[in-house]
């Protein structure tokens, strides 16, 4: 018996640690496919104020460049490498810690930089970093206007930052004001608000509610726009405190969403870029994968969503995400460009260079983040 007992308590430990050894093997894959598509990036981009030019040329402190600062400064946050705080806080620097049109701007596109702004001072806290955050986001608490973020996608350039104000000054004011201007998104913009919660998803903006439908008289939902919901709301939880109020509500949100997007992942693991009409540009797309990637995760590592049924779902989904678009030197393919609709940037392919490279590197470093506390 004593032998019997023996040979089964090796087994168990040898299980055990095989098991061990097996997540330290994905955590570091992980990794390291987050450092090489990194790596493409700040190859490509050596100089962080260097000016973008697609249709016309724009600062290199717009939208599409702060998403990317989000997921670097998340990769540095699993892997603290001085090349990538100096890559973010030169950048920040560059631009003064400002925005591109100054203060009194209201658009979320043109203050989502301050997010990066906002964790940089935290780590080295000195006033002239905030000058220009404060007086950006303040003006918020002061006017009674709840109706500017009137496309899903300035839900996630915005509320973060407003998030990460309340927690940095104390003031629960930015936690209701982001609040309000959430709702109103969610439930007062277009016809009867912008979510769906018969589908658990979100239209684009006003344009895209009913009565608009794709050809096969599904609903538009579009596959990005709707990841960038879910991101917001993964990262409005990781910042706000446990007892904010209405957190319950942006969890219950997230766990439809997830519910919703489970139900339409393709079989190779990625989303289409539109989520309900697969013949309608409905080809795979990785910037609303890896957000959706993002979310799950986040949902799993936090006990949201059950493990059993998202984590497979989760690793399918990065996996694909790791062989059918990242390249061998760090590009990553099936970015769809800029845009609002299924229809923009069309086609997709592996080789397809988008006409930003840095919004989809963001939203995957964000989604490896969480994979790799998985």
């Amino acid at each position: 018996m004593r032998r019997v007992l023996f040979i089964l308590a090796c087994i168990l430990f040898a299980n055990a640690t095989y098991s061990q050894v097996d997540v330290e093997q994905r955590r570091k894959k992980v990794l390291t496919d987050m450092m090489l598509a990194n790596k493409y990036f700040m190859k490509k981009w050596p100089d962080v104020g260097r000016t973008i030019i697609t249709n016309k040329e724009r600062a290199s402190n717009i939208w599409t460049r702060a998403v990317y600062y989000e997921g670097l400064m998340e990769l540095y946050k699993i892997y603290p490498f001085e090349a990538y705080y100096k890559y973010a806080y030169d950048w920040a620097n560059f631009h003064n810690w400002g925005f591109r049109y100054g203060n009194t701007n209201r658009n979320a596109d043109d203050y989502c930089a301050a997010q990066t702004y906002i964790e940089l001072y935290k780590l080295e806290p000195t006033p002239e970093k905030l000058k220009n955050t404060r007086a950006m986001l303040g003006k918020f608490l002061y006017t009674p206007e709840n109706d500017d973020w009137s496309w899903i996608d300035a839900i996630q350039m915005g509320m973060p930052a407003m998030a990460m104000m309340g927690v940095l000054e104390n003031n629960p004011a930015y936690f209701e004001k982001m609040y309000e201007m959430y709702m109103f998104t969610r439930n007062e913009h277009g016809t009867h608000g912008l979510y769906n919660p018969e589908d658990g998803l979100w239209w684009r903006d006003a344009d895209f509610d009913t009565p608009y439908t794709e050809p096969n008289g599904e609903d538009c939902y579009w596959s990005r726009g709707n990841g960038w919901v879910i991101g917001a709301l993964v990262r409005v939880l990781t910042i706000i405190p446990e007892d904010a109020p209405h957190r319950k509500q942006y969890e219950e949100d997230l766990i439809a969403m997830a519910e919703a997007l489970k139900k339409v992942q393709r079989k190779d693991g990625l989303w289409n870029v539109s989520l309900h009409d697969k013949d309608h540009f409905g080809g795979k797309e990785l910037s609303g994968t890896a957000l959706f990637v993002y979310g799950m995760a986040y949902g799993v590592n936090n006990g949201l969503l059950d493990r059993e049924i998202y984590e497979p779902i989760i690793w399918k989904a990065w996996n694909a995400m790791v062989t059918d678009c990242l390249h061998k030197d760090g590009f990553l393919g099936y970015v769809q460009s800029t845009g609002k609709e299924p229809k923009d940037g069309q086609p997709l392919s592996y080789d397809k260079i988008p006409d930003f490279e840095d919004y989809g590197l963001g939203c995957f470093l964000m989604a490896g983040s969480e994979v790799y506390r998985l």
